[in-house]
């Protein structure tokens, strides 16, 4: 199975090699960074490709990870140079945390161009799209689902599918919205332990026994303590996706007092120069 890739930042870059280590051949990668394309492309031995739809042609499989919904329309234009140009046959997997709005669009797109397409949202991190221990939640079509299963199993511990298009990246949202009030939360209780002299080890320790722990606190707790920011998940793109699910509360009528608040912090990081700033946890 030939396997191609669009978007080799951390996380797709180190999916492209999982797959490679597992025996699929990866044969062509793109990136609207060039230099990150043909780096990775040097190391796996495969095309650095400068057209989507070459991308297309070299591939049965065709995994996307970008930035955002107008990222993702872009590389599935309706016309120019596209992934679906020359597409019949062949499986898109979507991996990007969009508006699930955009994925139907896809879904339709890839169907009138006789190809199939299905979302597979992860809410794991570089290290585990390096390891193959990624939670991957899917929508779509099962059939398509099912085509994707022997690849979504190298790159995933737990593979899930979740129901029709749109469904998987809701789901996604949600996971993301909670992570980020959970992880400004944190980062406001260790801020004031800090300021009231508690030892911060023995704070963590308590609050991994009580009803502050989290999975936020597993993954930051140390670094937050240590003020140690190496960025995994960016503010600017904790921002992107609380702002993807109050839009799906607003579409239903419903307030979400925590996540607009959490959202403003990060908007006021960006304002800052901190976009690039944050978590060690989720992918977007």
């Amino acid at each position: 199975m030939n396997i191609g890739f669009v978007g080799v930042g951390r996380m797709g870059a180190n999916m492209a090699r999982r797959l490679a280590d597992c025996g699929f051949h990866v044969t062509a990668v793109y990136d609207v960074n060039r230099a990150a394309a043909t780096k990775l492309a040097s190391e796996l031995g495969c095309a650095a490709s400068q057209n989507l739809s070459d991308v297309t042609a070299e591939s049965d499989v065709v995994i996307t990870v970008v930035s955002d919904d107008a990222a993702m329309r872009k590389i599935f234009a309706k016309s120019g140079d596209s992934l679906l140009v020359n597409a019949r046959g062949k499986l898109f997997i979507n991996c990007a945390t969009i508006t699930p709005r955009v994925h139907l669009e896809v879904e339709e797109l890839a169907g009138k161009a006789g190809a199939r397409s299905l979302e597979g949202c992860m809410a794991s991190s570089i290290t585990q799209a390096r390891d193959g221990s990624l939670y991957l939640m899917c929508g779509g079509n099962e059939e398509a689902f099912r085509a994707a299963q022997p690849v979504l199993e190298k790159l995933g511990k737990t593979v899930r599918f979740i129901g029709k298009a749109g469904e998987a990246a809701k789901v996604k949202a949600l996971v993301n919205m909670v992570m980020n009030i959970n992880t400004a939360g944190l980062a406001e209780g260790l801020g004031l332990g800090d300021a009231m002299g508690l030892d911060l080890t023995m704070l963590r320790e308590v609050f991994s026994e009580t009803g502050a722990a989290s999975r936020v606190l597993q993954t930051d707790g140390e670094d937050m303590q240590n003020r140690e920011h190496s960025c995994f998940f960016s503010a600017a793109h904790a921002a992107k996706d609380s702002g993807i699910a109050l839009e799906l509360a607003r579409e239903l009528g419903l307030e979400l007092p925590l996540a607009h608040a959490t959202k403003e912090q990060y908007d006021a990081m960006i304002a800052e120069g901190l976009g690039n700033s944050i978590s060690r946890e989720s992918p977007s």
